[in-house]
């Protein structure tokens, strides 16, 4: 036994079991996911290409049966212990559920190629009435052709491993049940088919047509730019009458007339009149033709049925061969490409509590955010590279800009200095409730350069344009109104208005009226505060929500459904703080605050020190007169405290207790407007607007709001399901291939 031989018989030992498995994916529809090596029959109607496949496969197709080509054939041929032929129906790739899950039930066995012949007519009929065909005996179905597929397989102890695809034939001119879109289906069926670099194309054509205007090789060429699986079978050599007509049909089987890289291949197929059964055709009578005249020159290799079965079983094993070991590798890699997908849905939300458990797992995301938030841990997320996610900075910085601009501006009038001639004096860079105009000047700078906005109107319009659900809460005019320096020309004025008739002193209205007044401010700063820190804690919750739920689908469902809770919080917050503002302006000035006793006898010293300051003098003291001290005669105190009129000493009166209580309620003030209004309310109280989109507020949503903004999307479902199924057929084809 030669070297060739073994190697022959060796491949007949593993080919088989390959091609066997090849075929077993094309059955599980891997195709649609993976190439594989297949020979596909594609030509003309009327090119004889179902004589071919009968030749090549012994299947008795009828030739008053045109309907078994509105969809694709495959014939298989399998070695096989047992002699018998199978049929059933390979559902399109695109077949629906139920339609797929009643073609797979379809299954006709016969034991011999004489009984496939006398059923085969029954048999059809009954696939196209499967496949929804419309028939003559089924013309209430609307298609004329199907992408389901026709499987037939021929096993026996005799049989060849040998897999051909038939599809069905390109036509241009539509009859009378066909039309323009069947014949663009046809066409792009075809194209489906021999796209694909594992597949060879069997070039169906007839001899007595002009190959050069053979559509089907131009189709070939669109998707075997090079040529290298394209082979030419060239049929109906025996209607050929004239010499030039042969010899150009023997150029081409010679290469000498539109070369193919696997050549042409001549075959005479049974006509009309010859007997129906192919298994009593005389064949090697047909082909007797190829020994005379031109048919002479051509190589025995290149003529008739059998060499070409021989050749078509030789490129099955070669493509298969080398596609094999690439397969497994490819199906894995699209598995994991198909798991990726199918993760990046996230999980399946078609139940109830499917829906539950994926709104609160988003819930449960956004909390964790704001708990980092408001601790300052940026260091959990990558989204905290945001400036406006970065929530209790962003509130402490409006908050610390509040307390500046307030101690500077929130009074009507500046208050008076008594000790700012004595640069002497230590302590008159910082005199109690009083405000420089310098020091105003530059908070309403860094004002100017907070990071929110710097509060023009026009800047207010931009910020409403874009959150126009806080059009109703917040202020977004920021200016603030700088006090004016007439204080004891204010409090003179207020007190001609309102004196009564008391004796060295002035009634609790008066500093009541004088509060109220140098208050006035209170409200709208407050309001711009409180304004400035919703719509921190709104851009934060727009932004926390949007790295919770990636699906924008679900944050469009979503946020309108909370929105009218939150907006709420935000107007309980502004209400709390106008109502701390109406406390502290409304109520009669009192303090139990025994600091205000303390800075009242200080402030009240200081004046003092200011009427003696251009009374002092420097004294030599010491042994050595090397000491000095400021002295000031006694008379001069008592002169000092003395001559001043009662009105200047009124006016002195109230504005040092209005001052130095001002201090105390301002302070007060701005530390419980943070606690209560802010802290409380708006950030991280039980009310708070963040802790409202929580697992318990899932767990409250009805059904229909559940699936309102959880339910899953059909097109998503779908997609889900083609994942599902798709990773399920390559875990299967892995398995098959393993």
């Amino acid at each position: 036994m030669t070297a060739t031989t073994n190697e022959q018989n060796s491949a007949m030992l593993t080919s088989p079991s390959r091609l066997r498995k090849i075929d077993l994916l094309r059955e599980k529809n891997i195709g649609k996911y993976l190439p594989l090596p297949q020979l596909v029959a594609v030509g003309d109607q009327s090119s004889g290409k179902s004589s071919l496949l009968e030749s090549l496969t012994g299947i008795p197709f009828p030739h008053g049966q045109e309907l078994c080509t509105r969809y694709a054939t495959q014939i298989t041929h399998r070695r096989d212990e047992l002699q018998r032929i199978d049929v059933s129906i390979i559902p399109g790739p695109h077949a629906s559920e139920g339609h797929a899950e009643r073609l797979k039930l379809y299954r006709r066995q016969v034991e011999s190629d004489e009984q496939l012949y006398t059923e085969f007519p029954t048999i059809l009929d009954e696939v196209n009435a499967e496949m929804g065909i419309r028939t003559k005996a089924n013309p209430g179905n609307s298609r004329t052709f199907s992408d389901d597929v026709l499987k037939i397989e021929k096993c026996g102890p005799k049989e060849d491993y040998l897999t051909v695809i038939d599809v069905p034939g390109i036509f241009r001119a539509t009859a009378e049940d066909t039309t323009p879109a069947d014949r663009d289906m046809v066409k792009n069926m075809v194209k489906e088919y021999i796209r694909d670099d594992r597949t060879i194309i069997l070039a169906v054509l007839p001899s007595n047509v002009d190959v050069a205007t053979q559509e089907i090789l131009d189709l070939a060429k669109q998707y075997d730019k090079t040529g290298d699986r394209t082979l030419g079978v060239l049929t109906k050599p025996d209607t050929l009458t004239e010499r030039n007509q042969k010899q150009s049909v023997c150029n081409l089987v010679l290469g000498t007339r539109m070369p193919l890289t696997l050549g042409y291949y001549i075959v005479r197929n049974r006509g009309g009149d010859d007997d129906g059964n192919p298994a009593n055709a005389a064949v090697a009578q047909r082909e007797e033709m190829f020994r005379h005249d031109l048919w002479r020159s051509l190589p025995r290799e290149r003529i008739g049925v059998a060499a070409l079965r021989e050749r078509l079983q030789e490129l099955l094993g070669q493509i298969t061969d080398r596609a094999f070991p690439k397969l497994l590798i490819e199906a894995h890699a699209m598995r994991k490409e198909a798991e990726k997908a199918l993760a990046e849905l996230g999980p399946s939300r078609q139940t109830e509590r499917e829906q539950q458990v994926y709104l609160m797992s988003i819930a449960g995301k956004f909390q964790q955010f704001v708990r980092d938030a408001l601790d300052a841990n940026y260091s959990y997320d990558d989204a905290f590279a945001r400036d406006e996610l970065r929530l209790i900075t962003a509130v402490l910085n409006i908050t610390e800009q509040f307390k500046q601009d307030f101690d500077n501006a929130s009074h009507s009038h500046r208050f008076h200095n008594p000790t700012a001639a004595r640069s002497d004096d230590p302590e008159a860079s910082a005199p109690v409730g009083v405000t420089s105009p310098a020091s105003h000047s530059e908070t309403t700078a860094a004002n100017d350069n907070d990071d929110l906005e710097s509060g023009s109107t026009a800047q207010g319009g931009s910020l409403l344009e874009t959150y126009p659900e806080l059009k109703d809460i917040i202020v977004t005019d920021w200016t603030i109104e700088q006090p004016v320096d007439d204080v004891m020309e204010w409090i003179g004025q207020m007190r001609r208005r309102s004196r009564g008739v008391e004796l060295g002193t002035f009634g609790p209205a008066m500093l009541a009226s004088a509060f109220r007044e140098q208050s006035r401010k209170w409200g709208p700063m407050t309001e711009q505060y409180i304004s400035k820190v919703i719509l921190a804690v709104h851009k934060f919750f727009l932004g926390a929500l949007e790295f919770a739920c990636p699906d924008a689908r679900v944050r469009e469902r979503l946020t309108p459904m909370i929105l009218h809770e939150l907006l709420d919080g935000y107007r309980e917050g502004m209400k709390h703080a106008l109502f701390l503002v109406a406390v502290e302006r409304e109520k009669r000035p009192y303090t139990l605050n025994s600091v205000f006793n303390i800075s009242l006898q200080t402030f009240r010293g200081r004046r003092v020190a200011a009427a003696l300051a251009g009374k002092v003098r420097n004294e030599i003291t010491g042994k050595y007169g090397t000491s000095q001290k400021l002295v000031v005669d006694y008379e001069n105190i008592e002169t000092a405290v003395r001559d001043r009129s009662n009105d200047e000493h009124e006016k002195e009166n109230i504005h040092d207790i209005l001052s130095v209580y001002y201090d105390l309620a301002r302070d007060r003030f701005i530390d419980n407007i943070w606690h209560q209004a802010v802290d409380h309310v708006l950030l991280s109280g039980p009310t708070s607007p963040l802790g409202l989109f929580s697992e318990q507020w899932v767990i409250g949503l009805s059904t229909e709001k559940l699936d309102a903004v959880a339910g899953e999307p059909r097109g998503v479902t779908d997609r889900r399901d083609a994942l599902q199924k798709k990773i399920r057929d390559l875990k299967e084809a892995m398995d098959v291939l393993r």
